[in-house]
């Protein structure tokens, strides 16, 4: 699979990211839905990423800087046609790799507490991320789970 940076012109990144937000919609309240749209991943501070085999979508993933030291995995998304095929290891093992090589030693993120989110958080935690308090601007929600990676040693 090839990862790239995308700056999210095409149609069919476009379409699965509308996909993200429904699914986001018809799970979790709206106040609880973190999910950003495609303007707000157009933000300077995210750097949106798109996984592709023989020119097929299979997935996206972005990381939004917190700070100098601190990233937020946002929109992880795997197409309906390539679940269970790796492509959101694939994905997260990618951005966990450019966070380290930009500096970055820690990598948090916030999931639904549903269990249509299970499946992502059994990989959020294969991949050593911890449950954690709310991070960033986010507060106490049922309806989220925070969790986080030290990408290096502790300070």
């Amino acid at each position: 699979m090839k990862i790239k940076i995308d700056d999210l012109s095409g149609g069919e990144v476009i379409t699965l990211l509308e996909e993200h937000l429904a699914d986001m919609y018809a799970t979790s309240p709206p106040e609880s839905v973190h999910a950003l749209d495609v303007d707000a991943l157009k933000s300077p501070d995210i750097t949106f990423f798109s996984g592709w085999l023989s020119n097929q979508l299979q997935g996206c993933v972005a990381i939004k800087k917190l700070s100098s030291q601190h990233v937020e995995l946002k929109s992880m998304r795997t197409a309906s046609t390539a679940r269970n095929s790796g492509v959101a290891s694939a994905l997260l093992t990618h951005v966990m790799q450019v966070a380290m090589k930009n500096g970055y030693r820690q990598m948090s993120l916030e999931t639904g507490s549903q269990a249509f989110f299970k499946p992502a958080r059994n990989l959020y935690e294969k991949f050593g991320f911890s449950y954690c308090p709310p991070f960033a601007d986010y507060t106490d929600d049922p309806h989220s789970r925070f969790m986080t990676k030290y990408l290096t040693e502790k300070p």
